[in-house]
């Protein structure tokens, strides 16, 4: 299912009950952010602000903070819909490496339908500034007190490679200095960073659009972790099986969804730098202020009525954790094509998806479970992963109580830590330098002879299949309350096998 805009899925999310509209006005300035962090720690519905003080365009927020809600963004029941149709798409013989991988997907011929595809005119050049064009006319958070000012938190930043002309669509939060100036904080090992770095040796001004809103599937394809030669457009398309309209902005040089709420059109001077931050940002701690390229303001469009869609972020879980979610369920058959050995995958939310992961293996041989470790650290931006537990095959890595049972008592120190150093995220804020720092693997898999146990593993504790299912009968009949398995099911979200 593909969304027109925004506002159809608003109106969706009202629909399904999903949606409450609060119409008192409410400051943008921190207030906003105390409702949203008690209603999505509460696990509760997306929220509109229809009248945020001192402006006249709704704050949409939360769209994105539950299962239900990431899946009707997507345009599908429940997200694992769309890792099948990956699976189902990709062919038996594997690729060497796990960027051979989306390359193959993506040249399928089937994908031909899904290439953007550029118009004449769309929703978001329903209203048009130029000179005139000011930040201050948008409900723009300041979402926590120490924060450095208002950040834009859910913008498509769309740029080019100079050399090739390759888009990119990030997701990059943007500090607002003033009425036609924002930070643009790409980090290091983002796409948008290396197109900076490329314009910086040409020593020329690189043209940016920033879109906000259109179909909630363009917003998830620009946070996804998608390799730079691979079209986050054309990914879009797939994922909503429509192709993406476009057209070219009025001040620069750049396309963007023509069903988009909102697009500030600019340009960013890559030698020009300015402090950007604090942010009080995923990890649940304050990123600190460090210096990031500026854009600069030249033009902006919108829709006649739009509807500015923002997040905070914060001391987890809260609205990202979903988006993160998504990625690990999508993108779990890719990295199983590559290496099939890995039965599924955990980023839990607490570890802010890059602090740790919990992997399930069949494991075939000694060490097997650090040269997993080694490959995921070989992975795209799972190679900024922090901490990696690997369990046995066996193992429900989503419910994070058994893997710590594992580790507690699978794991004899000394024997099954392994310590590396390598690039880690650039939020993290405890690693010996910016974005280098140390990392480790613990090994809770049951252990071989070759790795050193001498004695005999001890089998788990498992009721007999017959009894099981002669209580399941006793249990119904009886009338007692739901079982053990049932309750970390509801708990942790675990599908049954």
């Amino acid at each position: 299912m593909a969304f027109h805009n925004l506002s159809d899925f608003v109106e969706l999310l009202k629909q399904r009950n999903e949606l409450v509209e609060i119409t008192q006005a409410v400051s943008p300035r921190l207030e906003i952010t105390e409702i949203t962090d008690r209603v999505s720690k509460a696990g509760g519905p997306a929220l509109l602000f229809t009248h945020p003080a001192g402006y006249d365009i709704p704050v949409l927020i939360n769209a994105y903070g539950s299962e239900r809600r990431m899946a009707l963004a997507l345009g599908v029941e429940h997200v694992d819909e769309i890792a099948e149709r990956i699976r189902s798409l990709i062919q038996l013989k594997p690729p060497k490496s796990f960027r051979e991988k989306l390359a193959m997907l993506f040249q399928l011929k089937e994908m031909a339908g899904y290439a953007p595809k550029r118009v004449g005119d769309g929703r978001c050049k329903e209203v048009i500034y130029a000179e005139d064009a000011s930040l201050e006319m948008l409900p723009i958070l300041t979402c926590w007190p120490m924060d450095g000012g208002p950040f834009i938190t859910l913008p498509q930043v769309y740029t080019r490679d100079p050399a090739t002309g390759v888009r990119n669509v990030g997701l990059y939060r943007m500090q607002v200095f003033d009425r036609q100036t924002t930070g643009m904080h790409w980090q290091i090992h983002k796409v948008g960073a290396a197109h900076c770095r490329e314009y910086r040796k040409e020593n020329r001004r690189m043209e940016v659009a920033v879109a906000l809103g259109g179909d909630p599937a363009i917003l998830y394809a620009a946070s996804a972790p998608l390799p730079p030669n691979i079209d986050e457009l054309l990914f879009c398309g797939f994922l909503r099986q429509a192709p993406v309209e476009l057209v070219r902005c009025e001040t620069v040089d750049v396309e963007v969804p023509a069903d988009a709420e909102i697009v500030i059109e600019g340009y960013i001077d890559p030698s020009e730098e300015r402090m950007e931050g604090p942010f009080g940002d995923h990890t649940g701690y304050y990123s600190l202020a460090e210096p990031y390229p500026v854009f600069h303001i030249t033009g902006m469009t919108m829709a006649k009525e739009p509807i500015y869609p923002t997040t905070i972020v914060g001391i987890p879980p809260m609205e990202d954790a979903f988006l993160g979610k998504a990625t690990e369920r999508i993108f779990l058959p890719l990295i199983q094509m590559t290496f099939p050995e890995i039965v599924d995958l955990n980023l839990p939310v607490e570890g802010g998806f890059h602090s740790l992961a919990l992997v399930s293996i069949k494991k075939s041989y000694p060490g097997h479970a650090y040269k997993v470790a080694h490959a995921i650290w070989g992975t795209g931006l799972l190679s900024l992963t922090k901490n990696i537990i690997v369990v046995d095959a066996h193992v429900n890595v989503q419910d994070p109580a058994e893997v710590l049972w594992r580790v507690a008592n699978n794991v004899a120190p000394q024997r099954d830590v392994q310590f590396v150093k390598g690039p880690v995220d650039a939020l993290d804020n405890s690693s010996e330098y910016p974005r280098f720092g140390s990392k480790m693997v613990i090994d809770a898999t049951r252990k071989m002879a070759e790795e050193g146990f001498t004695r005999e593993w001890p089998p788990d504790i498992r009721m007999t299949q017959d009894v099981k299912e002669k209580v399941d009968h006793i249990w119904e009949e009886l009338g007692l309350p739901i079982s053990l398995e049932e309750s970390k099911r509801r708990i942790f979200r675990i599908t049954p096998e």
